[in-house]
């Protein structure tokens, strides 16, 4: 491993989501009813919970407001969980001081352009493998899984072993 990444990886104490092509596929299912419908995957959810055991924190920042994605956060101990948030250069310096943590203390993992603006200020960029090609370029590392598919599960199991070792 590349030991500028493995330098990023050993700091990392806090891992910080987008939600949707990240937590999900990025897809939206609507009901008959209109309700919108989310998929996660389990062994993302199980990433989070192993990295919770160890003693890290997670959170959440999304532009969408969802019930579905605070209940499935709240299920999965996700401390911060701010939805509804377009401007997140903001809400990431407002959960830095909630969080009192640094910077490069943060992974923040991602799908799509409107991120691009946290990738420099967080200690490691982390693009999903169906991640658009401009999110991609500016990653210090992208997962093979994709978002919704175990791409947040990857990311933890890095994070684990570096602060093992």
């Amino acid at each position: 491993m590349d030991q500028n990444l493995n330098d990023r990886l050993s700091k990392i104490t806090f891992v910080l989501m987008d939600c949707d092509g990240v937590l999900t596929d990025g897809r939206l299912y609507f009901s008959e009813n209109g309700e919108a419908l989310k998929v996660f995957d389990v062994r993302d959810g199980y990433g989070l919970t192993l990295w919770h055991k160890a003693g890290f924190r997670s959170g959440i920042i999304s532009g969408r407001k969802s019930p579905i994605v605070e209940n499935r956060a709240r299920d999965l101990g996700v401390e911060f969980v701010w939805l509804g948030r377009e401007e997140k250069v903001a809400a990431f310096h407002e959960l830095v001081a909630a969080a009192n943590i640094s910077p490069d203390e943060i992974a923040f993992i991602a799908d799509d352009t409107i991120d691009l603006p946290l990738f420099p200020l967080a200690g490691l960029s982390v693009a999903v493998g169906d991640a658009h090609k401009e999110v991609k370029a500016n990653a210090h590392h992208i997962t093979t899984a994709n978002g919704g598919r175990g791409a947040v599960r990857e990311l933890i199991d890095l994070l684990l072993d570096a602060n093992r070792g």
